[in-house]
């Protein structure tokens, strides 16, 4: 019997052992997914803040857009009044009709003819390509 509880005792032995050794490695499984969980975790809140703040932007442009539309509307209706204003007077007083035909001096007439532009940079170039316009103080030169 003494050998078969020493057999026993070592098999009981070896079996706490195999147990302890599995407790250790679920231990340290447990460590690394805790640690895994806590770096998802803060990804995750992260994330979540990069969302809020974008979110908050894309409001605020919404706003803006909504403003600047509003702005556009109220120039487009001003634009109009004008226009409406302009043609009335236009239409009666024949003074001001002849004088709003009568073409504009060339030098005048010269600064509102544009090339169609294709980006800034050309229009850039074209700008500084020009020629200056006269000093209205000063007599042209013949």
């Amino acid at each position: 019997m003494n050998r078969t509880a020493a057999l026993l005792l070592v098999l009981a032995l070896a079996v706490a052992g195999w147990l302890k050794w599995q407790v250790v490695a679920l231990g340290d499984q447990l460590d690394e997914t805790q640690r895994e969980n806590s770096r998802i975790s803060t990804a995750l809140t992260d994330t979540r803040t990069a969302i809020t703040t974008l979110q908050a932007a894309a409001g605020q442009l919404a706003q803006e857009e909504k403003s600047l539309r509003n702005d556009l509307n109220n120039a487009h209706r001003l634009a109009l009044t004008r226009e409406q204003k302009i043609q009335r007077l236009l239409n009666e007083n024949q003074i001001l009709r002849d004088w709003f035909n009568t073409p504009l001096p060339a030098d005048v007439a010269r600064l509102h003819q544009r090339p169609g532009f294709t980006g800034a940079a050309n229009y850039l170039r074209w700008l500084s390509g020009g020629e200056p316009v006269p000093d209205t103080g000063k007599q042209p030169e013949k």
